[in-house]
């Protein structure tokens, strides 16, 4: 379309320095779509360390302007939703006109949202990720929680979850809308296949390393297994506090010539490592849709993944295996498999997630989205 859109993007997790990784995807979704568009990112966190009650801090950031608000620490709700509130007034008085809301995380930013559909006739879509409304963790989720999100959903234009397995965990909450899924994007321009020379078989994994969630110990207790059987093996644990891990490895005697711990590194320097990798493992008890995974679909490296929440709606049966959570024996027994047997086609991985996942996919999904709920023909425009 000729004209550019002004979206406002409302987000409940998003990078900060309080959590510089928190809600990546969220940025990555905001950065395609500014591509096209004009992007502002409104965010709000708590910050123990700041010296005053609200902190607004502007930046653009590639084609994105971000908006961050850092509030002082407290442990009076009252003075909290206060504070919020405050500073959500004073970014949108910084904000440029924008056309329409793009909501990240139903709760409890959705309630800005709804705010300015009722007083300022802005309408608004949503984006969700969040693993909490799959079962059991559902069962965590408040009733006035409940309650007040179900307001959200409804006054929503769409409703996009990343995965139909989201999608129905939602409805089953009662969170009724219309809904359109739209998953991570992917920058294929610099998560892209390339020959590789290395005599290494170079396995990773990445993840924000939390063992509840990724089950990281288990991928240890697995690496233990396979240590003598891969010669060649490079096993590389990437993410936040990774070394955490290495006391329980000495415990389990690794070989530490073939396993690496590194800490969360820069987007680019993912991509090299996944370019230069054989295989991507993800051991995960429970996920949505992972952005890793189809980062490796795209460098054309084949995943061992467990199948849980969405994942397997957008795993193409020769990109690699799905394994039940927890099985450590079959996770051993499809690296070796991998190890002696297995060829990828790169060529066709990265044209899979050329036309399912690139910014260029993304974007256009949710600028129909955009002028569906604007009311807006793309050809007069």
């Amino acid at each position: 379309m000729k004209n550019k859109l002004h979206i406002l993007f409302i987000c409940g997790w998003y990078p900060s320095r309080v959590l510089p990784n928190n809600g990546d995807f969220i940025q990555r979704h905001a950065n395609a779509v500014s591509k096209q568009h004009k992007v502002s990112t409104l965010h709000i966190i708590t910050d123990k360390n700041s010296k005053k009650n609200i902190e607004l801090v502007i930046r653009k950031k590639e084609h994105v302007h971000e908006y961050i608000a850092y509030v002082t620490q407290t442990k009076n709700p009252v003075k909290k939703a206060y504070l919020f509130l405050k500073s959500f007034i004073k970014i949108l008085h910084k904000i440029d006109a924008f056309d329409i809301i793009h909501l990240n995380e139903i709760y409890p930013f959705g309630i800005f949202s709804v705010y300015l559909k009722w007083f300022y006739k802005k309408p608004f879509i949503i984006s969700e990720h969040f693993t909490g409304y799959h079962h059991p963790f559902a069962k965590n989720i408040s009733i006035n929680r409940k309650l007040i999100s179900k307001i959200i959903t409804k006054n929503a234009a769409f409703i996009c979850p990343v995965s139909e397995d989201l999608k129905n965990s939602l409805l089953n909450l009662g969170f009724k809308g219309n809904y359109k899924i739209v998953p991570n994007v992917v920058d294929t321009k610099i998560f892209y296949p390339i020959e590789n020379t290395s005599n290494a078989f170079k396995i990773v994994h990445i993840s924000n390393m939390i063992n509840k969630h990724k089950n990281i110990k288990g991928i240890l207790r697995v690496v233990k297994q396979i240590q003598d059987e891969i010669s060649n093996l490079e096993f590389m644990m990437i993410g936040n506090n990774s070394e955490e891990y290495i006391n329980y490895a000495k415990e389990l005697n690794l070989d530490f010539s073939k396993i690496k711990f590194i800490s969360q590194i820069e987007h680019y320097k993912v991509a090299k490592e996944i370019r230069t990798s054989n295989l991507f493992v993800l051991f995960s008890n429970y996920e949505n849709l992972p952005c890793v995974i189809l980062e490796a679909f795209s460098c054309g490296i084949p995943v061992i993944s467990t199948n849980v929440g969405g994942i397997k709606e957008y795993f193409p049966k020769d990109f690699g295996k799905l394994i039940s959570i927890k099985d450590e024996d079959e996770l051993a027994k499809q690296i070796l498999l991998f190890y002696n047997n297995f060829v990828p086609n790169k060529t066709k991985m990265h044209q899979y997630t050329i036309d399912n996942f690139s910014e260029e996919k993304i974007t256009s999904d949710f600028e129909k989205l955009y002028l569906k709920t604007l009311n807006i023909s793309s050809e007069t425009n």
